[in-house]
């Protein structure tokens, strides 16, 4: 592993990620043959310089937030011919980052990187996108789409959860049809979630037993009665095991292919990108990203 680009967003968290490059930078020149820095200046430059990068570099550092990790790895993941992965956290939440093991200060990060510890992980696919964290509809695409700016500057990953309670009790159900090739479903649900890691908006609240190397995804539907008891759940933040306090009104299961329809049609989120609604297909690809993890004791 001798080739190397980082790809930098330099807007993510405050320009801190812009003023620690050059220690980062160093601490890399140290372990790897050849570092180059990309600088993106606008939305999709990224996947871009993934494309041009196909062949050439061993290694592809995504130094942003999880809007700069979403971008890089459904370029990356498309490519026959795919490079390690890895990530030196800059964003707000920071999801994957987290459930790697990756420490959330930039040079400790690039630290961890350093020490080339490779695994392969599975990645969520549907039909135009991939994802490492998560696939929902319903009430986690409305917390999304709800998150205020500010809160989210000064709170950071706490924001996700105060859109959250602005958000549960204002949602109106769906009708949902699930198959997969483990449980089905049809009836009204609030919220759908689909996991691949164990965090969601910078904590582990769904599935805090999720492991990125089962060759499963875990899936919640929460059906409309449930909600008071869901954001009891959340508020908690950390659970320490799935399902605490399950009900019939929250159906958990894991599958590894799921199809999906909804009445009203609904928007997607994919790991905080909503980009495209249902029907949907989704698959787990087991093992398909190498990616160079942190604190080994945590991933595990």
């Amino acid at each position: 592993m001798e080739k190397v680009a980082l790809i930098l967003n330099p807007n993510a968290g405050k320009r801190k990620l812009v003023e620690s490059m050059d220690v980062i930078k160093e601490k890399l020149q140290k372990a790897f043959k050849d570092v180059e820095v990309c600088v993106t200046k606008e939305a999709g430059d990224g996947a871009k310089i993934v494309s041009d990068l196909e062949g050439k570099v061993d290694l592809i550092i995504g130094a942003g937030g999880d809007g700069t990790i979403y971008e890089l790895i459904n370029a990356i993941c498309k490519l026959k011919d795919r490079p390690a992965f890895a990530i030196i956290p800059g964003g707000t939440c920071n999801d994957f980052s987290r459930t790697i093991g990756m420490n959330q200060d930039p040079v400790l990060a690039a630290e961890q990187i350093v020490e080339k510890r490779m695994e392969l992980v599975d990645v969520g696919k549907c039909e135009k996108q991939y994802f490492l964290n998560f696939w929902g509809i319903g009430l986690i695409s409305k917390v999304s789409d709800n998150m205020d700016t500010q809160n989210k500057q000064l709170l950071g990953k706490l924001s996700y959860y105060i859109s959250a309670g602005q958000t549960v009790f204002d949602s109106e159900p769906f009708q949902l049809k699930v198959k997969s090739d483990t449980t089905s479903y049809d009836g009204e649900a609030m919220m759908l979630l689909i996991g691949n890691g164990s965090y969601v908006g910078g904590f582990q609240s769904f599935f805090p037993e999720s492991h990125v190397q089962d060759g499963v995804l875990d899936v919640l539907i929460v059906k409309q009665t449930s909600l008071t008891h869901l954001w009891t759940w959340m508020q908690s933040k950390i659970q320490q095991q799935f399902p605490a306090e399950a009900n019939e009104d929250l159906i958990y299961f894991q599958a590894r292919e799921i199809e999906i329809e909804a009445t009203p049609t609904q928007e997607i989120d994919c790991d905080g990108e909503c980009n495209f609604s249902t029907p949907s297909k989704i698959k787990i690809l087991p093992k398909h990203l190498k990616v160079l993890v942190g604190d080994f004791a945590a991933f595990v």
